[in-house]
């Protein structure tokens, strides 16, 4: 019975049997190890790391410090806990994984040509009394290939549409495009991402539809891939518009001033795409002279003559429609003054029948009024009286009339003519 008695008395009860285990669990991690998780600023012996961003094939520098040590090592572990280093003593043999420096409160390393699988948690550990340990995350970053425009292989004619597709591979996380005329951006549809199996990347799509003219001809249409994993700006790839329309046509003379005698031409200058390879040449007030020849887009004069006169048309084809335009031809004679262009250009001639009508006019102005003045001169000729033989009208004769008109010298100074 007494034995019992001491058996029973030695039994503690379950309830005190499981908080008593578990505080010794409690007890047991504190004392294994002290994580990142919890950093207390009087703690000098608790490992500080920090987070690092890389690209795929660049190089990460890990790093991890305490203010003071034991004399305990530091331990950098990879995501797969195992050691990269401890201490000075490489444990992995991976020669991408280098030692920078190696302290009693410090321990750096590198990891070169990082690749996707280097991305995850690093653990720096101190075995001190208990283990302490702090994480750094490394986030690789893939980065996208150059982007690839589809959509080019056909040309496009003047006012249809044209959907280009730009598609970029190999990034992480999902790059975004961008879409440029020369300089300016335009807007393209959203992009449509779509992760690449058995790898953590993805690849990104974008299509941009644009109604085509003349003007967008050669313009440069670039897709550009925005990341960060690219420090330098973007990667892009332009590509030329090719966009068929006919052509716009204009006539350039050999010479601004054809003479009478030379040899000339007309060249028919065609703009379009595809270029012009047809060319009709046409006089408009009849047949072609029979000294002009037809060369090509050349209409050529042996020998110019006034008869040469008029207005010449060209007509050009490039297969996808035609272009015409006219010019005046006037041949200017030969027995002009070369060295003054306005004598022989073909305004002269109209100003020189303006000055010489009006020359013309004024003349017979002139004519008029001295008709007109010499008339009135005539007809008041010699209509003037004197005083000479006045009274003489009065005398009853011509002795009388004598000695009237005689009296009437009696003094020079009354002598007067009036003319009338």
């Amino acid at each position: 019975m007494k034995g019992m008695r001491a058996s029973q008395s030695m039994t503690f009860p379950a309830f005190q049997r499981a908080a008593l285990r578990g505080l010794a669990a409690l007890m047991m991690l504190l004392a294994t190890s002290v994580r990142s998780n919890f950093v207390f600023d009087d703690d000098p012996f608790q490992p500080v790391t920090q987070d690092e961003t890389v690209a795929v094939g660049g190089v990460v520098t890990l790093t991890c410090s305490v203010k003071e040590n034991d004399n305990s090592s530091l331990q950098w572990s990879n995501t797969a806990q195992q050691t990269l280093y401890f201490g000075e003593k490489r444990a992995l043999r991976d020669n991408r994984i280098q030692l920078v420096k190696s302290t009693a409160t410090e321990l750096i390393i590198t990891i070169s040509e990082v690749q996707l699988s280097d991305d995850g948690e690093y653990t720096c550990s101190i075995f001190t009394m208990p283990v302490r340990t702090a994480r750094a995350t490394v986030t690789v970053l893939g980065v996208p290939g150059k982007p690839v425009i589809t959509g080019f292989e056909d040309a496009v004619q003047d006012g249809g549409k044209v959907t280009l597709t730009c598609t970029s591979s190999g990034s992480k996380p999902p790059a975004k495009l961008h879409w440029y005329r020369d300089q300016e951006e335009i807007q393209g549809r959203p992009d449509v991402v779509e992760s690449n199996p058995d790898e953590p990347t993805y690849t990104v799509t974008s299509e941009l539809t644009l109604t085509v003219t003349r003007n967008d001809n050669n313009a440069l249409i670039a897709c550009a891939v925005d990341h960060p994993s690219i420090a330098n700006g973007d990667k892009r790839t332009e590509q030329p518009l090719s966009v068929l329309f006919s052509p716009s046509v204009s006539i350039q003379p050999e010479s601004d001033l054809p003479r009478e005698g030379e040899k000339f031409f007309l060249q028919c200058v065609g703009n379009g795409n595809p270029e012009p390879t047809a060319f009709v040449w046409r006089r408009k007030d009849g047949e072609l002279p029979p000294m002009a020849k037809v060369d090509d887009a050349f209409l050529r004069f042996e020998s110019l003559n006034k008869s040469d006169n008029g207005v010449y048309e060209c007509q050009a084809d490039n297969g996808i429609g035609t272009g015409e335009v006219t010019h005046t031809l006037l041949v200017q004679e030969t027995g002009v003054n070369a060295a003054d262009p306005t004598a022989m250009s073909p305004s002269s001639g109209v100003d020189h029948a303006v000055i010489g009508g009006v020359v013309a006019v004024i003349v017979f102005i002139m004519l008029c009024l001295l008709i007109v003045l010499g008339r009135y001169l005539i007809r008041h000729k010699g209509t003037y009286l004197t005083h000479e033989a006045k009274g003489s009208d009065d005398a009853p004769d011509a002795d009388t009339a004598i000695i009237n008109a005689e009296g009437g010298h009696s003094g020079v100074d009354d002598k007067k003519e009036y003319f009338i």
